[in-house]
């Protein structure tokens, strides 16, 4: 699949590496002494121990798209305005090394960009043509992530109590969209709201909004025996 036509960018001058067809291999020095080697150590942990992403990464396997570590990953410097991006055109998941300091911060990065990456192979998203589909893919990674928990959004100083946790998914996926397609606010706002209900209610492959560690935990633990009863039939 060819790359997007540049001057439409779909965000890809957030991710300066992203622009060029060859990457450069990291020297041993470089990969041991920078923000690289720091950033495959946070995303290697993540990966083994956070409930979020051992369960979309079975999810992912389980419907025929498994994640390799060194193929579908990649380390990059970015704009300082982004953590992480999933690019559909070489189905990576790209972890911004020079934002992205703190395990915690590795980990909701990571769990947000998989939700794409499972959008991505189970359904037909069409992620350069149709906004909906963008849109959508957002509202379920902010929803399901833990970007909106309530310690975040503690950190965030940003407090609420009735539908607090909606307006907070709303007004990530608006500017997840606005960061990454140029379009108005009001386009953006108005394709948010027509696609808010049905892809909030998706809570595949969770099957509940996990609104902590402990709740992803349950989550994982039922996503893995979620056939053992039909099985002792």
């Amino acid at each position: 699949m060819e790359q997007p036509k540049q001057e439409e960018d779909y965000g890809y001058d957030l991710f300066p590496e992203r622009n060029s067809a060859k990457y450069k291999a990291k020297s041993i020095k470089e990969s041991l002494f920078t923000f690289n080697h720091k950033c495959q150590v946070m995303l290697q942990f993540a990966m083994e121990t956070s409930p979020y992403a051992k369960l979309l990464l079975s999810a992912m396997k389980t419907s025929g798209c498994q994640v390799f570590k060194d193929r579908h990953f990649s380390c990059e410097d970015c704009d300082g305005t982004v953590s992480g991006g999933f690019d559909a055109v070489s189905s990576q998941i790209v972890l911004c090394q020079n934002n992205i300091r703190k395990q915690s911060h590795m980990t909701r990065v990571v769990t947000h960009e998989l939700i794409h990456a499972f959008d991505h192979c189970r359904a037909n998203v069409d992620w350069f043509n149709e906004l909906r589909h963008v849109a959508c893919s957002e509202i379920r990674a902010a929803n399901l992530s833990g970007d909106c928990s309530f310690w975040n959004e503690f950190d965030r100083s940003n407090f609420g109590w009735k539908q607090h946790h909606q307006e907070c998914v709303r007004g990530r996926a608006l500017r997840s969209i606005l960061a990454v397609r140029k379009v108005s606010r009001e386009k953006a706002e108005k394709i948010v709201d027509e696609v808010f209900v049905s892809c909030f209610n998706d809570h595949a492959p969770f099957g509940r909004i996990p609104h902590g560690k402990k709740d992803a935990g349950f989550a994982y633990r039922d996503y893995n025996n979620r056939d053992r009863y039909y099985a002792n039939l």
